[in-house]
């Protein structure tokens, strides 16, 4: 897959312990990579950085972003070609309890993470992760481009709005041939709600849900008619993977901004999801728990993905419901026996079965080269 282009390879993953990023290192670990993650503890606990034993299975780096002395030494140390961006203050309530810490760590760690690349040679390709939220959010009913404009009310979403600046200039003075002597593969990627197995995170749905069922009461929903680019982790990772690729070998011509969700036509809310995952569950039920004074929440947010589709030939290979079924039972198989259970070999298995998917889809990153 993806050509072997990771294989052999030393593929420096930051925030590898939380949950986009531990998929991401086992995946990756299949393609043949050398891994090194650079992160806090996890984020959560349970999690999946420890269900999977991947401290065993990757070079482990505890380090924080915002201290750019440690992360320009572990990229001068391990010299990676490939710099996949992922640790970051992930959520929008907690931004609000503690608004610097987000922006120290959304827009001052991204800043250090860039540096470091900078001044490091080795390094030819950059995926900078952000999110959706990054966006200044209109609640319109149509999906957000790439060009369209950065910002946010609330701090977590303003702040992947400044690290997207951020990242623009750098990309612009620093990583362009044009205007350098060294030309880095550089992308900006904004990506929709991720779902999957191994996700305890603090006021997600998913992780809510599950909490709730597991123990056998009934879920809280905030915002139930709220919607969001909803999609299995498996199916961004698989355009950011792809991406990578086509990076290395062409980094002026797919430089850049790009969003990676689902199709137009899907339009799931909140409510839709918990459903969905009661479903596949086999019991349970939820309440609306909506407070016109909380803090606040985009109601709707929908991306456009026309660019992946169209220059990357990149898709969704999932339908919503494959997705639910896929998280729910990597869920039903931890808690069997969380002590015995093999989760990394389970995470192996589904990357397995989603690839064999997409391979049957013709789809061009899963095909052999």
């Amino acid at each position: 897959m993806f050509d072997d282009v990771y294989k052999g390879k030393t593929v420096l993953v930051t925030g590898h312990t939380g949950f986009k990023g531990s998929w991401l290192c086992i995946w990756l670990k299949e393609l043949g990579a050398n891994v090194v993650g650079y992160s806090l503890d996890p984020p959560s606990d349970p999690n999946n950085f420890n269900a999977c034993h991947l401290n065993s299975h990757v070079t482990h780096i505890h380090g924080d972003i915002r201290n750019f002395t440690s992360v320009k030494k572990a990229l001068e140390q391990h010299q990676p070609e490939f710099v996949f961006h992922l640790a970051a203050q992930a959520l929008v309530r907690p931004s609000y309890r503690d608004p610097k810490q987000t922006f120290d760590t959304n827009v001052g760690g991204t800043v250090n993470i860039l540096e470091a690349v900078r001044l490091t040679p080795g390094v030819k390709v950059l995926l900078n992760i952000t999110s959706d939220k990054c966006y200044e959010n209109r609640e319109w009913i149509w999906g957000y481009r790439e060009n369209d404009a950065m910002g946010g009310s609330d701090p977590y979403s303003a702040s992947k709005g400044c690290s997207e600046l951020v990242f623009s200039s750098y990309l612009r003075s620093f990583f362009n041939a044009r205007v350098s002597a060294r030309q880095i593969g550089a992308v900006s990627c904004r990506a929709g709600n991720a779902i999957g197995g191994g996700d305890w995170g603090e006021n997600r749905l998913i992780p809510d849900c599950i909490k709730a069922l597991s123990t056998g009461h009934t879920i809280d929903i905030r915002n139930p008619l709220s919607i969001r680019p909803w999609q299995h982790v498996l199916e961004l990772l698989s355009g950011y993977l792809w991406l990578g690729r086509r990076l290395r070998e062409e980094p002026d011509v797919y430089s850049g901004s790009w969003n990676f969700g689902p199709g137009r036509s899907e339009k799931f809310t909140v409510a839709d999801i918990a459903d969905c995952l009661i479903q596949c569950w086999g019991s349970g039920k939820w309440h609306d728990t909506s407070d016109p004074k909380t803090v606040h929440e985009a109601a709707v947010l929908k991306l456009c993905c026309d660019k992946a589709n169209n220059l990357l030939n990149w898709r969704n290979t999932l339908s919503m419901h494959q997705s639910v079924k896929l998280t729910t039972e990597w869920y039903k198989e931890f808690y069997k026996d969380p002590k015995l259970s093999d989760m990394h070999k389970y995470c192996v298995n589904q990357i397995q079965y989603y690839t064999s998917l997409a391979q049957a889809g013709r789809l061009p990153w899963a095909m052999n080269p």
